[in-house]
């Protein structure tokens, strides 16, 4: 029960919903309660009216009409309990939601890193999903089975000990097999939990991959692979079930021997004259009362543990420690022409192999600096750590003179645009996409599609600006999606710039095209660039040379080109292929 009290402890904002029901449903309770007792009046009544033992007819329509009022206030109540119960498992969806989505829009990059996207969506849902079930059952069933359990044995007692008591007894054993066959559920829905998390991230994996897959021919392996999981989430719920149904039949079982040996004491007793034929009827109404949170309870008790398995690792999310904080940072508070600096900095993504190697270098304002090196040099590594993704495993980088560590990430990243070599869109209006981040208004979009060569290929959508690109801007082509990531960097203007890749993978018109873009975008900032096409960084006013996390050399391109190293090696090996190009096609 640990994380259903933890869910209550988060929930505590709503507690005053909860106190409101609580009372509601006692008074409910009470209603429920009263109303066998004046059965009980009305059939004594009657029987002393035809016994000519001094029943009354005006007395038993008075009984007849309170019944009516108590029945009609007991609907009231019921309803507005109802209602007001639906209204709290809504806001505790909510409440709930927000909080487990602000916390993983805090959490670090190494997380994101460990975990798939469909996987962490699929716990969202399950954990949300489970604990509204949870809260609807709470406020609907269990508070007023519980009560209902309470007030009914109380009353039974007072009228009958040993009847009260016997239905005492049935309540320990009904819950005692209910728990034993919920453990076993609750075992089974976990192993069922972890693998419909594999399945429907490998699911969502699939169809964000979708061209891959085609273009390979798996659609038969991926549908096979999904088909196995399934198999084994059905094998686990036909487990589950045989459980269930194995432990329902035993609790059915003991309440029929225990209510058959309290209609024998019952009839017996009136029979021989020891109880009214009122009491009868009335002991019969609670029998059939108490047998109704009887059976609501195997459902209550599995929504509890469907509950405790659903929000397992909704709540380990939760508990996840994190260094960032979401916050607006105003552009007032940006540092003017900031400089960046690696001071003796390491990084390891795990304990054993260091990434990065003590690096230790300075980019001045305004400067334009390319890191070259071969893949894996751990050129994305130093951008990662520069806009505060990792954290450095020793030493430390600074933003002019202020530590990272000293820094917020929000603080950080609002002195960096980016336009990466993946097209970072959504599933939105173009529009929406350039203006990210900012409250630009639609002339300010507008101009920034112009710098960026991007506005005459929006113009011939019929909606302009206000076209959707679909998801990830499936709708554009490369050249189109990079050009409205240079709008968005140009309208954010930050003081610090990283092009990852920016030209990668475009045709030579696109690329001229997203070149001269990048040429306006760079104006008046400090550039970093990731580039294996060396032709892209010729006018850089600095190259620092990677290699295996450590850098190897240093210099303007022309420097580097004259002197031996991995950029002569590298410029060499793409100047011969241009020139077997050339020469293949008889040009050179």
């Amino acid at each position: 029960m640990k994380n259903i009290l933890q869910i209550f402890k988060l929930a505590k904002p709503l507690y005053k919903y909860f106190v409101i029901l609580v009372g509601l449903i006692i008074l409910g309770a009470l209603l429920d309660l009263v109303l066998p007792i004046f059965s009980k009046l009305i059939t004594d009544e009657i029987v002393n009216y035809i016994g000519n033992q001094g029943g009354s007819l005006n007395r038993l329509y008075q009984f007849v009409a309170i019944s009516f009022v108590l029945s009609l206030l007991g609907i009231i109540f019921s309803s507005i309990s109802d209602r007001l119960g639906d209204y709290t498992a809504g806001r505790v969806r909510q409440f709930l939601t927000e909080k487990y989505y602000d916390k993983v829009l805090k959490l670090s990059q190494v997380y994101f890193d460990s975990q798939l996207s469909g996987k962490i969506v699929h716990q969202l849902n399950r954990g949300i999903v489970s604990i509204q079930n949870f809260a609807n059952v709470a406020t609907n069933f269990f508070l007023p089975t519980v009560l209902q359990s309470v007030f009914t044995i109380a009353l039974l007692s007072y009228y009958n000990l040993a009847i009260g008591a016997l239905v005492a007894l049935l309540f320990p054993i009904y819950i005692y097999l209910s728990l034993l066959s919920t453990r076993k559920w609750g075992e089974y829905e976990g192993a069922k939990n972890k693998l419909e998390d594999t399945t429907r991230g490998r699911i969502q994996e699939v169809i964000n991959n979708i061209k891959v897959v085609k273009s390979y021919n798996q659609e038969s392996n991926e549908y096979g692979f999904i088909e196995n999981k399934l198999t084994k989430i059905n094998q686990i719920y036909d487990k589950q079930s045989t459980y269930y149904h194995i432990f329902d039949f035993l609790r059915n079982l003991s309440l029929i021997v225990i209510v058959v040996i309290i209609n024998i004491i019952t009839f017996t007793q009136t029979f021989k004259g020891e109880l009214s034929i009122g009491t009868m009827v009335l002991i019969l109404q609670l029998i059939l009362q108490a047998r109704r949170p009887l059976f609501a309870m195997s459902f209550i008790l599995a929504r509890i543990q469907e509950a405790e398995s659903g929000s397992k690792e909704f709540l380990e999310v939760l508990k996840l420690t994190t260094t960032e904080t979401a916050k607006n940072v105003k552009s007032s508070n940006l540092i003017p022409n900031p400089s960046l600096s690696f001071n003796k900095v390491s990084f390891a993504y795990d304990k054993e192999n260091k990434v990065i190697k003590s690096l230790t270098f300075k980019l001045s304002p305004r400067e334009t600096v390319a890191l070259v090196g071969h893949s894996g040099a751990g050129k994305s590594t130093i951008i990662s750590l520069l806009l505060k993704f990792y954290t450095p495993t020793s030493g430390e980088i600074y933003l002019s003179d202020k530590e990272y560590s000293k820094l917020d990430a929000s603080d950080i990243r609002h002195h960096i645009g980016l336009v990466f070599q993946d097209n970072e869109l959504f599933s939105s209006t173009i529009a929406e996409n350039v203006a990210y981040g900012t409250q630009a208004s639609e002339k300010e979009i507008i101009n920034a599609l112009k710098k960026a060569n991007a506005y005459d290929f929006v113009q011939k959508y019929s909606k302009g600006i206000k076209s959707e690109i679909g998801e990830r801007g499936v709708k554009l082509s490369g050249g189109q999606k990079q050009r409205i990531q240079i709008a968005r960097a140009i309208l954010a203007n930050r003081p610090i710039l990283i092009l990852d890749e920016a030209t990668s993978n475009l045709d030579s018109y696109s690329e001229h095209l997203v070149q001269e873009a990048l040429k306006k975008l760079m104006e008046n900032k400090l550039v970093i660039i990731i580039a294996h096409r060396l032709s892209t960084i010729q006018n850089v006013d600095r190259i620092l040379v990677l290699d295996k996390g450590k850098i190897t050399d240093s210099g303007t391109p022309n420097e580097l080109a004259q002197r031996p190293g991995i950029y002569h090696d590298l410029l060499t090996y793409q100047i011969e292929g241009d020139k077997k190009l050339l020469k293949d096609f008889e040009i050179y």
